[in-house]
């Protein structure tokens, strides 16, 4: 591994969980009307917290993309989860909570979880697979499956909502990495020209508009840290299944490196679902009381607008 694969990687992470932590701030107070409606992102545009969190998150994109141009799939994405450390670290300030048992139970168990993965798996890269149909295979699979947990979230008060749909937008992540590997790949290959004639870079397109929308929704429906933790774990785990499925990225398959990687995913995991359900997370305004006014206040001036 590549330290200036480290460093982008891990800079793409810090970006996008500071951004993470901007959305969902601005995204709780959206109107409920807007729920996984475009109007959503039209509404946010005029918030300059979610606009800087939107800037900090396309930071961290183009840096996964550089990263992902210089190293493979499945040894980007498992650095890349630790977005979720540098959420944590930006709430903690805003909330004043130590780290604790917990906190540190969590780190300790993301940080080892992907080095015992990388170091057991030591992911090489390859040649993309000239197979379309296991490619589409891969794709239809990801895709099709957030698309299931979508239709499952349709109510904004339902409480798996915002589990549902960060599963959800961390899948479609997962397949826009992938694909802005092979954008990359094909650049490379044959320049601008045949980049542009192929349908990768629009998908990438369509993908990230998708899971943003996804993802303010379910910031919208619920707390940080019921959305973040699923769209976390999700990301990853898409990246390598794309990675191992279509991208030609190879991993050690001997009984005991797949044992080590087994249990660095499971690892990565449950860092995340601890740091995800930490006190220092934002839990969000209740849905009852004064929220609950609040919010109709905000319905009746989206309304008028």
């Amino acid at each position: 591994m590549s330290v200036l694969v480290l460093l982008l990687s891990v800079g793409a992470a810090c970006c996008l969980g500071f951004g993470f932590v901007l959305q969902q701030d601005a995204a709780r107070r959206a109107p409920l009307s807007d729920f996984l409606s475009p109007r959503l992102l039209l509404d946010l545009m005029r918030v300059p917290s979610w606009l800087a969190g939107i800037g900090l998150m396309v930071c961290g994109m183009v840096l996964g993309a550089l990263a992902l141009g210089q190293g493979e799939v499945s040894l980007v994405e498992p650095l890349l989860a630790t977005n979720l450390v540098f959420a944590m670290a930006l709430s903690r300030h805003r909330t004043g909570q130590s780290l604790g048992k917990q906190g540190w139970g969590g780190l300790c168990l993301l940080a080892g979880g992907v080095t015992a993965f990388l170091l057991a798996g030591q992911p090489e890269g390859g040649e993309a697979t000239a197979d379309p149909l296991r490619q589409w295979l891969v794709i239809g699979t990801v895709a099709g499956l957030a698309v299931v947990l979508t239709v499952s979230a349709r109510h904004p008060r339902t409480p798996g909502t915002p589990v549902l749909l960060g599963l959800a937008a961390g899948l479609l992540y997962g397949l826009q990495d992938a694909l802005t590997r092979l954008c990359g790949e094909r650049l490379d290959e044959g320049g601008w020209a045949t980049l542009m004639t192929g349908w990768h870079p629009y998908a990438v397109v369509v993908i990230g508009v998708t899971g943003l929308l996804l993802v303010q929704s379910a910031f919208e429906a619920g707390p940080l840290r019921m959305s973040l933790p699923a769209l976390t774990a999700a990301q990853p785990l898409a990246g390598i299944v794309c990675g191992i499925g279509f991208l030609g990225d190879r991993v050690r398959t001997d009984a005991g490196a797949l044992a080590w990687q087994a249990a660095g995913l499971a690892a990565i995991v449950a860092g995340i679902v601890l740091l995800g359900l930490h006190p220092a997370m934002p839990e969000g305004k209740s849905r009852h009381g004064s929220t609950a006014a609040d919010r109709l206040m905000l319905d009746e001036q989206h309304d008028s607008g």
